[in-house]
């Protein structure tokens, strides 16, 4: 067998195989008694057909077409051995030449890996935000834990913003009432701006009994645009009322004594928070340093691969939610070439990540051992709610080993890269990661501490 490569661009080559007659004998013999064992001729058992029968019956030119269908990855996987090629995605091949008895000759085009010069990264400076827990944020998450143990009671004068009311509701359009639109007995906030336009302020100043009706122009659902005659009537009127923070509700409200002990509890799981939080900045902000370093080119199949498996995984998720794409861009209030142009970015720094990864895991040799991947599973496992048996024996039915096994490495490989970083927060301070990844790993009491 004799191969050449050609260059077709930065990322792409062109692979010439001629391979003699001769070396194609084992895969035609391979042919033969493949067909053998198919076919069905009287007077013969099955797969004891002789080849001159075979040819007679079926033709040889079956025979020959089986035989390089099964030769041309042979040939191809040695092509790429000989010529040291750095192959990714799936070739395209054509037999330019090939008849009995003659050479078969065929190309092979395929995208290869982009040669990457590793940039120095040691001591690359990276800013991350603070991740100090304010007195405001401690009062704000005490403040929800003081509403999740509020009490309603009956408010003997008008609706106030902030009040909780039961209404009644009737959408009117085009002289029709709104089926889905109306309701009898519903609780809602005042201010809350939950339900339909123009609500919050109907609502203020009416009381038990009243009724009031105005016009506005919907906004949201099928009928967005369309203005709709809408009635309200009040039935009731609540007002919540939260407990003190006080000592008495520190031991209401948790296993504390005192209020100090429990704002004290709530900095420290904020605290665990945000250095998880500022832990994930770092990691993401020393990526978009390095691949800022480095100019490569990228595969154009592999782009249109990891573009194309973003659109889909996204389209699945509307499906789950309800939601069509057109529905999503007018929340997110974005246009279809805005989106599409976010997923090619995303997807092209996605795919450049990757090359720069595997070559600086390369340069390291960096190895992954079974236990790195063992844990690996077990934290996915966990987080989808299923068995780590499970989740392993899905991988493998998947044939994902491989990419798991080169996620877990080019995550060493950004890990080498963090360590050797600068890290300072937007203060000036230097950032220990280690000392992140320590402090941010909760004790071991409960489940949902472990969550945050």
């Amino acid at each position: 067998m004799k191969s050449a490569i050609e260059s077709l661009g930065p990322t792409r080559v062109r692979l010439t195989v001629e391979v003699p007659f001769e070396e194609l004998q084992p895969s035609v013999q391979a042919a033969y008694k493949k067909i053998a064992g198919q076919v069905k001729i009287q007077g013969f058992r099955p797969g004891k057909v002789p080849p001159p029968v075979i040819d007679r019956r079926v033709g040889r030119e079956v025979v020959l077409e089986e035989a390089v269908n099964e030769a041309l990855p042979v040939f191809y996987g040695r092509a790429v051995e000989e010529n040291s090629v750095a192959i990714i995605g799936t070739p395209q091949v054509e037999v330019k030449e090939f008849s009995d008895g003659g050479q078969l000759a065929f190309t092979a085009e395929v995208d290869v890996r982009p040669e990457i010069t590793v940039p120095d990264y040691a001591g690359m400076p990276v800013s991350v935000d603070d991740a100090e827990v304010t007195d405001e944020q401690i009062d704000e998450q005490l403040g929800a834990l003081r509403d999740r143990f509020a009490t309603l009671s009956a408010a003997d004068r008008p609706a106030q913003e902030g009040d909780f009311v039961t209404l009644d509701l009737k959408v009117v359009i085009d002289g029709e009432e709104v089926d889905d639109g109306s309701a009898t007995g519903l609780s809602y906030e005042v201010g809350s701006g939950d339900l339909l336009p123009g609500l919050d302020e109907a609502l203020v100043g009416l009381s038990d009994g009243d009724t009031k009706t105005y016009t506005a122009d919907l906004t949201e659902g099928v009928y967005t645009g369309k203005q709709a005659e809408i009635t309200v009537t009040l039935r009731s009127v609540r007002v919540k009322q939260v407990p003190e923070l006080d000592d008495d509700f520190a031991q209401t409200a948790s296993e504390f004594d005192t209020i100090s002990e429990l704002r004290d509890d709530v900095r420290n799981r904020l605290a665990r928070i945000r250095n998880l939080e500022q832990g994930g900045q770092a990691r993401d902000r020393v990526l978009e340093a390095l691949l800022e370093k480095v100019d490569i080119p990228l595969p154009e199949s592999i782009v249109a691969s990891e573009i194309e498996w973003r659109q889909h995984s996204l389209a699945h998720q509307l499906e789950s939610a309800g939601l069509t794409k057109d529905t999503y861009l007018q929340l997110e209030g974005k246009s279809a070439e805005e989106f599409d142009g976010e997923i090619d970015t995303s997807a092209k720094q996605a795919v450049k990540a990757q090359f720069v990864l595997d070559a600086i895991a390369d340069a390291a040799d960096l190895q992954v051992a079974e236990s790195d991947l063992t844990e690996q599973i077990i934290r996915r496992a966990m987080r989808l709610g299923v068995s780590p048996d499970d989740y392993l024996r899905q991988l493998v039915d998947a044939n994902q080993i491989a990419t798991l096994y080169a996620e877990v490495r080019r995550n060493k490989a950004l890990g080498q890269v963090v360590d050797a970083a600068e890290i300072t927060d937007a203060s000036g301070r230097p950032v220990d990661m280690a000392a992140l990844v320590e402090q941010a790993t909760p004790p071991e009491t409960t489940a949902s501490d472990q969550d945050e």
